[in-house]
C-alpha cells in the first residue's frame, strides 16, 4: 500500500478541501500518514493571504522534501494559483495545481513518479466557475463543510478573488446531502466554511437563511457554527434565527479590519463603523452570552497614528470577545500596492506595524479574559476533545469558551454540561464541578 501525507495552511475552507483530496487518495487505497512520516506522496494545500503565509508555504514544502526526499510533492491552493513559477522553482516540487485543477489531481497526474521537470497545471482564474464540493472529515471532533467559494468583492488589500475567482455556491440540496454524510461518520459539529459565506445563494437564487433552516432540521448534528460573515451581510433575520435555534451556536466571527471610517473606505470595505457597531449590539441584545470575534488588519497604508488610535478606542468599547490580528503586507496586483506606487497611500514602517499588532493582541487577550471570567459559575455544554497534554483534555462551550479538565477517555467527543470555574494560566477556564450533570 502506498502512503500519502497532507499539510494544510490557511483558512477552514482549505481544511475542507484537503479533506476531499484525502478521500480521493483513500478511495485509491492509499494509506494516509501524519506529516513528517515516510510517504510516497506529499500534498500541500497553501494560503497566500499575507507575506508570512507565503513564507510558511515555502517552509512547509522544504520540510516535506527534507522528511521525504523521494516523495512526489504536489502543491496546490491559493499560493499555487498566484505564484506557480515561484513554487516550481523550489527543487523537488513535482506538480503545481491551481484552483481549477486541485480536484482533478488524478486526471492530470499520470503517475506519482519524480521527473526532471515540474508539472504546472494552473489555468486562468476567470475559468474557475465550477463549485468543488468538499468537507474535512479527518478526525471525530468537527467537520468543516464547504458551502461557498470565491468572492465578488474588491477589497484593496486582498488577493483572494485573484486566487479563488468569483463567488459561487453549492446548492442547498447538495449541502444537505453532505451534512447527512457527515452525520453517518459520527460527527456532532459542523463548521460552515467559505470565502464570503454571506454571498451564499446569490448565484443560484437561494439564500443562506434557507440553508441554515434546512441544516437545523437534520437529526444527528448537535452543533453548527458559521465560520465568518461580513457585517453588511449578517442580517437581523440570521441573528434572530441563531437566537432561536437549538443547534446553531451563539458564536459569530465578523471581520472588522479597521475601526476608522477613512481606513475602511481606503480598504474598499462595504460598511462603516456604525454598521459594525449596530450588528454587534443587535447580537448582544438577542444573545447576551454570544461570543463575537473580529479580524483586524494593522499597518494598512492609510492608517496613520490617529486612525490606529481610533481603531483601538472603537474596539475597547465594543462588547466583542477576541480578535484575530493581521499585520498588513503588500500583496502583488492589489489596489493598495498600486496606490502606494502612485503616492496616493503612505506605507507604514514595518517596525510600527509590529508594534500595532502587539497592542491589539494585548487588547484581544484582555477582551477574551473578560469574556471568559464573566461566565464563571455558569453551567454550559462543553464538547470535549483530545489535547496535546497527555493528562489533560480541552473543549469548547456553545459560546466558544475554551475549557480544560483532567483527561477522561470516556468523555472524548461527547458533550457534557459543566460548571465553569477560574481562568487558568493556559488562558482556558477550569471546570468547577467535575461530576456529570448531563451527557449527550
Amino acid at each position: 500500500m502506498q502512503r500519502v501525507t497532507f499539510y494544510t495552511l490557511g483558512c477552514k475552507l482549505n481544511f475542507a478541501e484537503t479533506g476531499t483530496l484525502r478521500e480521493s487518495f483513500e478511495d485509491r487505497n492509499y494509506e494516509v500518514v501524519p506529516f513528517g512520516e515516510a510517504a510516497d506522496v506529499a500534498v500541500i494545500n497553501t494560503c497566500t493571504v499575507t507575506e508570512e503565509a507565503d513564507r510558511k508555504c515555502r517552509q512547509v514544502i522544504r520540510r516535506a522534501l527534507k522528511a521525504n526526499p523521494d516523495a512526489f510533492v504536489v502543491v496546490t491552493g491559493c499560493y499555487a494559483q498566484l505564484q506557480p513559477e515561484t513554487i516550481a522553482s523550489i527543487e523537488g516540487v513535482d506538480a503545481v495545481l491551481g484552483a481549477n485543477e486541485k480536484f482533478r489531481l488524478f486526471n492530470l497526474i499520470d503517475d506519482f513518479s519524480k521527473k526532471e521537470l515540474t508539472q504546472i497545471e494552473v489555468s486562468c482564474i476567470d475559468d474557475a466557475t465550477h463549485f468543488g464540493p468538499a468537507y474535512n472529515a479527518g478526525d471525530r471532533s468537527r467537520a468543516f463543510l464547504k458551502i461557498q467559494d470565491g468572492c465578488d468583492y474588491s477589497c484593496s488589500f486582498c488577493t483572494i478573488p485573484l486566487a479563488r475567482g468569483k463567488s459561487r455556491s453549492q446548492s442547498i440540496a447538495n449541502t444537505i446531502d453532505q451534512a447527512h454524510q457527515i452525520v453517518e461518520k459520527g460527527y456532532k459539529e459542523i463548521v460552515l466554511s467559505g470565502i464570503n459565506i454571506g454571498l451564499f445563494g446569490e448565484d443560484t437564487g437561494e439564500s443562506l437563511l434557507t440553508l441554515l433552516r434546512g441544516l437545523d432540521a437534520i437529526d444527528g448534528i448537535e452543533r453548527y457554527r458559521i465560520s465568518s460573515i461580513e457585517p453588511n451581510l449578517l442580517s437581523n433575520d440570521i441573528i434572530d434565527f441563531v437566537a432561536h435555534s437549538t443547534h446553531f451556536q451563539p458564536h459569530f466571527h465578523i471581520p472588522l479590519q479597521s475601526g476608522d471610517d477613512f481606513v475602511l473606505g481606503r480598504m474598499r470595505r462595504r460598511y462603516r463603523k456604525k454598521v459594525y457597531k449596530d450588528r454587534v449590539a443587535y447580537i448582544k441584545r438577542m444573545l447576551p452570552h454570544a461570543c463575537i470575534g473580529a479580524d483586524v488588519i494593522v499597518g494598512f497604508p492609510a492608517e496613520d497614528e490617529q486612525r490606529f488610535s481610533n481603531t483601538v478606542q472603537f474596539i475597547e468599547h465594543l462588547p466583542i470577545s477576541y480578535l484575530h490580528v493581521f499585520t498588513y503586507s503588500e500583496r502583488p496586483e492589489t489596489i493598495a500596492v498600486e496606490h502606494v506606487d502612485q503616492n496616493l497611500y503612505q506605507p507604514v514602517p514595518k517596525g510600527e506595524r509590529s508594534r500595532r499588532n502587539k497592542v491589539l493582541r494585548l487588547l484581544s487577550d484582555k477582551k477574551r479574559a473578560a469574556f471568559y471570567t464573566s461566565h464563571k459559575g455558569q453551567t454550559r455544554p462543553v464538547f470535549w476533545e483530545k489535547s496535546k497534554k497527555q493528562d489533560m483534555m480541552h473543549g469548547f462551550t456553545d459560546n466558544y469558551i475554551k475549557v480544560e479538565r483532567p483527561y477522561d477517555s470516556m468523555l472524548v467527543h461527547t458533550i457534557e454540561d459543566v460548571r465553569l470555574g477560574n481562568l487558568l494560566p493556559s488562558g482556558f477556564l477550569s471546570v468547577e464541578e467535575t461530576d456529570y450533570i448531563s451527557l449527550i
